[in-house]
């Protein structure tokens, strides 16, 4: 093949119009599942509290016929429990030239960026919630923090490896101690937290768990059955779809929904290893004391500047209702 003498090709053409798609990808995940379960509240102080109670568990009681010289009940009082509120924020800042050019796949920069960040300050909220971390007052030198869920469960806790214990003391004061190895998430460990949850008075329904884990539990065995074909759901006959995946499951004190969580941080040894919740959403909220917001902070030359702030702290209505398995490789 050849091709004739002065045929114009694009290789040496200087005018031909760029072609650059008006739509941007981006592949970043925004689901945040447990801040989306939590009840939002509202707070009006740094400092935040709230009462929780229980009832003294079942035992003896048994009284003499006639008696008429009973003793008061020991009272059992509330339990009033504290937070502090933590702010996030992202500053967004765009030259006057760049907000007047012409953007594809966006409009104003600046609004672009506010975008973009609302949606990376939710999901450093989602990790921060989870986080191994005590609430800390703060100072001229240190921001606020509020502390993350494994520092309010004491109760139904599984310590995955070896020397793991929950939060000791007053709650959202001592951090979870991370066990010094890991272990596998095995069905003898999920059924051993699930049982302690309910022996505490909880009814969890929920399990939030990494992303490696949810394959593990995938992968247990005990509930699979004998292997059957896989079948279209259409036209019954024989296909080839494996499934291969557990989402719910049950257990002999509920039903569980199995959802993964790319935000899970890593809190044990190593940072190597993350913890399973096994949460009841009803007993957890986010309370809000400045809800998200942008602020035009002051104009001091050729250029834009916006601040995205909000302000919150998390707030653990019982920490019976859920429980924790800790330290899962």
């Amino acid at each position: 093949m050849a091709i004739a003498t002065n045929t114009s090709l694009t290789y040496s053409s200087v005018a031909i119009r760029e072609d650059l798609s008006d739509v941007i990808y981006n592949i970043a995940p925004m689901d945040t599942p447990f801040l989306s379960g939590c009840a939002k509240m509202s707070a009006d102080n740094t400092k935040f509290e709230w009462q929780t109670d229980t009832i003294t568990a079942g035992a003896a009681n048994r009284q003499l016929e006639g008696d008429d010289s009973p003793a008061a009940t020991a009272r059992v009082l509330p339990t009033r429990l504290d937070n502090y509120t933590q702010i996030s924020r992202y500053i967004a800042q765009t030259s006057g030239t760049d907000d007047a050019v012409d953007y594809a796949g966006h409009g104003k920069h600046q609004a672009y960026m506010l975008a973009k960040l609302g949606k990376r300050m939710k999901r450093d909220m989602e990790v921060m919630l989870t986080q191994n971390i005590v609430k800390a007052v703060g100072s001229a030198t240190a921001g606020r923090a509020t502390a993350g869920i494994p520092a309010w469960i004491n109760t139904a806790h599984v310590a995955g490896g070896a020397s793991g214990s929950p939060a000791a003391g007053s709650l959202g004061t001592t951090a979870m101690v991370n066990n010094t190895s890991t272990a596998a998430c095995t069905e003898v460990n999920i059924k051993a937290t699930i049982k302690e949850a309910y022996d505490a008075g909880g009814q969890p329904d929920m399990m939030l768990v990494p992303s490696a884990v949810k394959q593990t539990i995938s992968g247990l065995s005990s509930g699979a059955g004998p292997g059957v074909p896989a079948r279209n759901p259409v036209s019954g006959k024989g296909g080839a779809t494996a499934i291969a995946a557990v989402d719910i499951y049950v257990s002999d004190f509920g039903t569980f929904k199995i959802v993964p969580d790319r935000n899970l941080s890593a809190d044990g040894p190593g940072s190597v290893a993350a913890n399973v919740f096994f949460l009841d959403m009803d007993y957890w909220g986010v309370a809000w004391l400045r809800p998200f917001q942008t602020v035009t902070l002051a104009k001091t030359g050729d250029s834009d500047k916006q601040m995205l702030l909000g302000e919150y702290g998390l707030v653990s209505k019982n920490e019976k209702a859920s429980a924790i398995l800790a330290s899962v490789s």
